[in-house]
């Protein structure tokens, strides 16, 4: 497993992105879905930047391609308030952008995105887990 632990704030997000990129190329992942998990750690690490923490705090992201060669496993975890994206209904998508309400796009496209997806509160921490096959 490869990961990487930084200050959750909007301004490491590259560094998420190049570690991740640089992962996925080295596994030949096809453009598509390096595309769609570009977008899926965008959105996650994102919103643990913003909403984990009241100061701030760490996250950690890793990525693992051990079980398959074709698939990859993410995980984020920080050390933040309790919260399970999971439990947030999906927006109704048929509405018209005024007629929705506000939030919960994002982590409707991520589940969108990924073939799995899962979240655990342990040890006081936040621990989102998803796998994408490509």
């Amino acid at each position: 497993m490869e990961k990487i632990t930084v200050e959750a704030t909007v301004d490491n997000l590259q560094k998420i992105i190049d570690f991740a990129t640089e992962k996925l190329e080295e596994r030949d992942c096809p453009i598509k879905a390096s595309m769609q998990l570009e977008l899926v750690i965008e959105e996650i690490f994102v919103n643990i930047a913003s909403y984990a923490y009241d100061a701030t705090g760490d996250a950690t992201f890793c990525m693992d391609f051990a079980e398959n060669p074709d698939a990859v496993f993410l995980t984020f975890i920080d050390a933040g308030k309790p919260y399970n994206p999971l439990e947030k209904p999906d927006p109704d998508i048929t509405l018209d952008a005024d007629e929705r309400d506000i939030g919960g796009l994002g982590i409707f496209l991520v589940k969108k995105n990924v073939d799995e997806i899962f979240y655990e509160r342990t040890d006081d921490k936040n621990i989102l887990r998803m796998k994408k096959f490509f």
